[in-house]
């Protein structure tokens, strides 16, 4: 499958920080950062619909595809356990969510929409916690992989990705089950990964062990100012980055982990920054992370649209 946002005219949006916008801007608490249980009820739904519709009617008003991460960054075997939920209710979910995204794309046929199977890490987003081997990683990752590909999802994501084995696993769970995948990665202050490693050697790391099976990477949850330098470079595997999903906020992991206020940071200094960057990558995917919401991303995709002559 050929994947749309690749060969658009226009880098595609994408959602934003889907957590922080339901916990800050909607008053929901979500027990271990969870979304995903809010599939369960009718309330649930139709906030996750609502949140979801506001990207699609974006991406209209724009003339814009959108990429929409589906709910499911929590909805791995070990959260889903700490939260009550079995093998068989996760990959119900999982499918669930698929179909609420995609039915919230259906008011909308004239919009360019992926529907993009979210998977996040099996320990925490900042750190790197019970590394698993790369083989590990693909067996657990791979309830959401099937289930993804059972639903029709058209690619799936390992989001915020803090070590290569489970990035490698990723891309093999998506491998087995014939789904496009993309890896994102997330780093410090530093521009590396949460692992130490520098990201430039992650990606090629990822690519020598699954010849190159990514369609492309990301870099989410760190602010522009974190990994701007990295990806001033010549080097091959700048190519491989196609999208940055940012935070609003320039504090580091550790300050965000323990902020109870929601720091939405400065909306047109970050759209510059993504313009910036677009000068160094070639930027299909332009979305958001942890503090964005619809207007950050209405920003950035106004400072990433390309003009033709």
């Amino acid at each position: 499958m050929t994947l749309s946002q690749l060969n658009a005219d226009q880098p595609f949006i994408a959602d934003g920080g889907l957590e922080t916008v339901l916990v800050y801007l909607d008053g929901i608490d979500l027990t271990d950062f969870a979304s995903f249980p809010l599939l369960d009820t009718d309330e649930g739904r139709a906030v996750l619909a609502a949140y979801y519709a506001t990207y699609v009617q974006l991406a209209a008003r724009l003339d814009r595809g959108v990429v929409l991460d589906t709910p499911t960054w929590r909805a791995s075997l070990d959260w889903g356990t700490r939260l009550g939920y079995d093998a068989d209710r996760l990959a119900s979910i999982n499918r669930r969510a698929v179909a609420l995204v995609r039915g919230v794309a259906v008011d909308h046929p004239d919009v360019p929409v992926i529907v993009n199977g979210a998977v996040g890490p099996r320990g925490d987003g900042y750190v790197v916690e019970a590394a698993m081997s790369a083989d590990e990683a693909a067996r657990f990752h791979a309830l959401q992989a099937r289930a993804f590909a059972d639903a029709g999802a058209d690619m799936m994501t390992g989001v915020t990705m803090t070590y290569v084995d489970e990035a490698i696993g990723v891309t093999r769970a998506a491998i087995a089950v014939d789904m496009p995948v993309a890896v994102s990665f997330t780093v410090e202050t530093d521009g590396r990964l949460p692992s130490g490693q520098p990201l430039g050697e992650a990606i090629e790391h990822v690519d020598n062990a699954t010849d190159a099976a990514p369609a492309y990477y990301l870099v989410n949850c760190a602010h522009p100012t974190h990994f701007h330098n990295v990806v001033d470079s010549d080097a091959s595997w700048i190519k491989r980055v196609k999208g940055v999903r940012a935070n609003a906020s320039t504090m580091s992991h550790a300050e965000l982990d323990v902020a109870s206020e929601l720091d939405r940071g400065d909306i047109g200094d970050l759209a510059n920054w993504y313009r910036t960057l677009q000068d160094r990558l070639d930027l299909r995917v332009v979305g958001g992370c942890c503090g964005t919401d619809h207007e950050h991303i209405e920003a950035i995709a106004n400072a990433t649209a390309c003009t033709t002559t």
